[in-house]
């Protein structure tokens, strides 16, 4: 779950890792009254949307009077912010990160995240703070330093000396991120985060860390051991699809293409979006019910799925095991009558009777056209969006 970078921050503050000054405001107004808060120019004002590239999208001010502050603010709320991250389609900003400005002396780079291969914790950190990683990356692979942490050790002192040697600090700043990074670990493991993210990682004239960004994904899964995450969470910046296929636990993700598809597996729904492919049409979604689905289920799945305008046909690749097929087929039927069905239904069936389901299917009077397999339902569904 992603998380707005003035929720991350209040995080931050929970943990000791500092952070400036600043306060989440919804209307001019308010960014105009943090600003006398604060104090003192300048002042940073920064849309909060769940992309990165803010900056580039113009959804990053640095004002030096109020007057400034009010039309930046006036600017940036309601606009729809367009970033690398965030499609063509962008976002519309409804929340302002109104901040202190900051002494900067350098900008460095700092992360963690979970190494599934290794299953470690990983730190990154690069010299090149306040630019896209990927890109240093790809120029410099070398400046990227990374260290791991087994989690059943967990953060030690040369850990954190390996990542300050890697990145040339010394004296003051040294100490400084070593009091961050134990901090930070420990907000990453007590709040099963994904991610934690840092950039730009300042380091002032003082010699003092201070993260400037934040970014924390928080690990869905985990979520029924930390219930007040659940308030970080924003409806807003989610797909409306998603929000509700996840209020009938369906693992489903929006997608750009014209073929919908209901799978019971995640490992089968991934095989069946490639053999969509290679037919030579495109999966519109992933959508996972699970290995335990119920007709109720995949009846909602459907509904979701024919929500989308950009599906033009839909293929259903079930095995039955837990679900009979005769079960499944019943509930594709209810379904299909329920919603009025407009566009063609591919359904392959394979398990527990099956041969009981096809004639559920067949005998429907429906749009609902039967696979002997896999190959023939993935040429079926091509043809049918052809």
């Amino acid at each position: 779950m992603k998380i707005h970078e003035f929720q991350a921050k209040e995080l931050f503050r929970k943990y000791d890792v500092p952070v400036p000054d600043g306060q989440s405001v919804e209307s001019v107004e308010e960014a105009v009254t943090v600003c006398k808060r604060l104090g003192s120019y300048p002042v940073v004002l920064k849309a909060q949307i769940h992309a990165g590239g803010r900056g580039k999208g113009g959804g990053v001010k640095l004002v030096r009077s109020e007057q400034e502050a009010r039309a930046a603010a006036d600017t940036i709320l309601g606009m729809t912010l367009i970033t690398h991250q965030t499609g063509p389609e962008g976002k519309v900003v409804k929340t302002l990160l109104v901040e202190a400005g900051q002494d900067i002396a350098e900008e460095l780079y700092l992360s963690l995240l979970v190494d599934r291969e290794t299953a470690s914790i990983i730190i990154v950190g690069c010299r090149e703070g306040g630019m896209d990683i990927e890109e240093v990356a790809a120029r410099s692979p070398e400046k990227i330093i990374k260290v791991q942490v087994n989690p059943l050790v967990g953060l030690q002192g040369y850990h954190i000396r390996e990542l300050a040697f890697g990145l040339a600090l010394t004296g003051n700043a040294m100490k400084s991120l070593g009091g961050l990074v134990k901090n930070l670990y420990r907000l990453f493991v007590e709040n099963d985060c994904s991610l934690v993210e840092i950039n730009p990682l300042i380091i002032t004239k003082a010699e003092t860390v201070i993260a400037l960004d934040a970014k924390v994904d928080l690990d869905s899964n985990a979520l029924f051991r930390h219930p007040a995450q659940l308030a970080y969470r924003d409806l807003n910046e989610e797909d409306p699809l998603e929000v509700e296929a996840s209020r009938f636990n369906l693992n489903y993700i929006n997608l750009d293409g014209n073929v919908g598809n209901i799978v019971n597996g995640a490992g089968l729904a991934m095989a069946t979006m490639d053999i969509i492919k290679q037919a030579g049409a495109q999966p519109a979604n992933f959508m996972d019910v699970g290995g335990g689905a119920t007709a109720e289920m995949v009846e909602n799945g459907l509904r979701i799925i024919l929500r989308d305008d950009k599906v033009k046909a839909v293929l259903i690749n079930i095995f039955g095991g837990i679900l009979r097929c005769d079960v499944f087929a019943e509930g594709v039927v209810a379904a299909a009558k329920a919603i009025g069905l407009k566009i063609p239904i591919v359904v392959r069936m394979e398990g527990t009777n099956v041969e009981a389901g096809k004639q559920i299917l067949a005998a429907s009077g429906l749009s609902l056209i039967s696979a002997v397999d896999l190959r023939d339902a993935a040429a079926k569904i091509a043809a049918a969006v052809a």
